[in-house]
């Protein structure tokens, strides 16, 4: 690669990076807009045209006010666990397969898995180094809730790797002449509710059960930390969104649908964190063990027998 080659590389993650923030910042504000009709009330409407600057004011906001350190809290885990969370989350981004130098490669479903199963590190830290026994017992509960998840996550995603025959994300949308979720509809449903795990949304938000727990591993952050925070969340909504569109619903991602479809996704988080009740912690904790593993592991076998079936007889 010559040096123009590393620029143009550079400038494409950068874009990349910015357009994923601005979409955060604006999906905070679509939530609120959306929990406010639910709620029949009015969102936010005062700033600029419908709220439209609600989101920038925010940020300006959280980022000026003042950042308190509990006194008996390991500084520097503190204040690096948020910033480790949304750079993880924005690395996972990098998977996004665009048709340019670095951000479309071979291997790009492992890169995901090994950085969305780094992330629950960062919320073990930040649970830890506050030295608060609402903070620590709200990491071990989303800890749990997130490993549990992931080894059903794997198994689908090895599914589909069976079925594409590659690990490049890229090939979900060569391969689809039609939609995996009318082939695979049951593995689409799970893979979902994984996402709302996953991403600690209502009705699994137990990291952040505010009725026991005082808001959960982050009860000690404000201002910027908690931001951070709150923005690598809501950047991974947007990537399970996006994640969600290119594996089950035909992702051509030059197409305007496919963020139309995006749209849709990320509304669907909303929609049920303003409509579903918070689930039983022992419940959830069956469905990823006694349901959602043996289901996955029984796709998982009929993919893999289903193609020695078409290499035997076709080949």
């Amino acid at each position: 690669m010559d040096f123009k080659d590393i620029f143009l590389s550079f400038i494409s993650i950068i874009i990349l990076m910015i357009m994923v923030m601005v979409g955060v910042a604006f999906l905070t504000l679509l939530e609120r807009k959306m929990l406010g009709y639910i709620q029949i009330r009015k969102g936010p409407n005062k700033v600029a045209f419908m709220g439209g600057f609600q989101p920038f004011c925010d940020v300006i906001k959280l980022f000026s006010k003042e950042q308190i350190l509990p006194s008996l809290s390991n500084y520097f885990s503190f204040y690096f666990s948020p910033v480790f969370s949304l750079f993880l989350i924005l690395i996972c981004w990098m998977v996004y397969p665009m048709i340019s130098i670095i951000l479309s490669f071979n291997f790009s479903v492992l890169f995901f898995l090994c950085c969305t199963s780094m992330s629950v590190y960062g919320i073990m830290i930040a649970g830890w180094s506050s030295n608060s026994k609402y903070s620590l017992l709200g990491s071990i509960r989303s800890i749990a809730q997130t490993v549990s998840y992931e080894v059903s996550m794997s198994i689908i995603l090895m599914c589909f790797i069976f079925l594409i025959d590659s690990f490049n994300l890229l090939n979900f949308m060569i391969m689809q002449k039609i939609w995996f979720i009318f082939i695979s509809f049951p593995l689409a449903m799970i893979w979902f509710i994984i996402m709302l795990a996953e991403t600690n949304r209502t009705p699994f938000d137990f990291s952040e059960g505010e009725s026991e727990l005082v808001s959960g591993f982050n009860v000690e952050y404000g201002s910027g930390g908690f931001a951070l925070i709150f923005m690598a969340e809501y950047a991974s909504i947007l990537f399970m969104s996006m994640l969600f569109s290119l594996m089950f619903l035909g992702g051509d991602i030059f197409s305007l649908l496919f963020y139309f479809k995006m749209t849709f996704m990320s509304s669907l988080f909303i929609l049920i964190r303003g409509t579903l009740p918070r689930f039983r912690y022992d419940k959830l904790m069956n469905m990823a063990w006694k349901s959602f593993l043996p289901l996955s592991l029984n796709f998982l076998m009929f993919f893999v027998g289903f193609k020695m079936f078409l290499m035997i007889f076709f080949c």
